[in-house]
């Protein structure tokens, strides 16, 4: 629960860029509550790493700090799933892609439940701005992503793969997204 608290506190001003707008700490906890409950709730620093995922790369908040809070695995945890912001977009996306099979197992069922979420949101609330191609790329590139994390948690794989087969659906032409 401090964990939760921490992330509602720095992410309080924080919005999802989706069209609904909701706070932020709504996307912390959905993420949270997969990771819970992939592991049956019995390993608690991915769970804490969750709530935590965006804190460095969305404000800046210290290692150090997650680390005396919250301890140094959930750190580390956190710093596997974190962007380095100073690299362009397209370079942070590519690296993702590259380091998702060689992460540890907790930053995977973080990512995979970050990536559960954001497809989610991507379907339901898109950014007003965001085209329909922009939906279709970020789903796609999200496969790429998890294509490297297989075979850490057979419940998060198949609900991203429920979830982007959805989206895709939704979104795409008839016959997107099964193959066809």
């Amino acid at each position: 629960m401090r964990a939760a608290d921490a992330a509602a506190c720095w992410h309080a001003h924080q919005r999802r860029k989706g069209a609904a707008q909701e706070p932020y700490i709504n996307h912390l906890l959905e993420v949270a509550k997969l990771v819970a409950e992939a592991t049956g709730g019995a390993e608690p620093d991915p769970v804490i790493a969750a709530l935590l995922h965006d804190a460095i790369e969305d404000q800046a908040v210290q290692a150090e700090t997650i680390a005396s809070q919250f301890g140094e695995r959930v750190a580390e945890i956190v710093m596997e799933v974190t962007d380095d912001k100073s690299l362009p977009k397209d370079v942070r996306k590519r690296k993702q892609i590259e380091n998702a099979p060689k992460i540890s197992r907790e930053a995977k069922l973080v990512k995979l439940a970050d990536k559960i979420s954001n497809v989610r949101t991507i379907s339901a609330s898109p950014p007003p701005d965001w085209s329909l191609e922009r939906r279709l790329e970020y789903i796609e590139w999200a496969r790429q992503v998890v294509a490297g994390l297989r075979g850490t948690s057979a419940s998060l794989e198949q609900q991203f793969d429920d979830v982007a087969e959805r989206a895709m659906r939704s979104l795409g032409p008839p016959g997107a997204g099964t193959g066809d």
